[in-house]
């Protein structure tokens, strides 16, 4: 049985379970699978990932407070986030993956790390 590469259709030789002819195929191929399909889903992702550095930044520690203005002169977005956490005594954690915030008095903000 001939098997082709899944990203140029060469023959491949070796093992019977391979799917690419080379590492550079093997990559080719799943950057083209794994690459943002719009620029709307890259900006996003570019603002998430950009939010995540931020926080990651400010709270070394797991759990820190900062200010909103500090947060804004860094470039953070505040419409861009991953998910909410809403707990059991009424606060509200905003979330981009394990990094997270909540909105205090006085423009402070509690910056959190999950666990994971």
């Amino acid at each position: 049985m001939n098997k082709t590469c899944l990203e140029c259709g060469e023959k491949i030789v070796g093992r019977e379970d391979k799917k690419f002819c080379s590492d550079g195929c093997r990559n080719a191929y799943n950057n083209k699978i794994n690459k943002d399909s719009t620029n709307y889903m890259r900006n996003i992702n570019n603002r998430l990932r950009k939010n995540y550095r931020i926080l990651s930044e400010l709270n070394t520690e797991g759990k820190s407070k900062t200010t909103r203005s500090k947060l804004v002169s860094k470039g953070f977005d505040f419409g861009y986030f991953t998910n909410i956490l809403n707990t059991k005594t009424g606060n509200t954690y905003y979330f981009l993956y394990d990094q997270g915030y909540m909105v205090l008095d006085n423009d402070f903000y509690m910056l959190v790390k999950k666990d994971i």
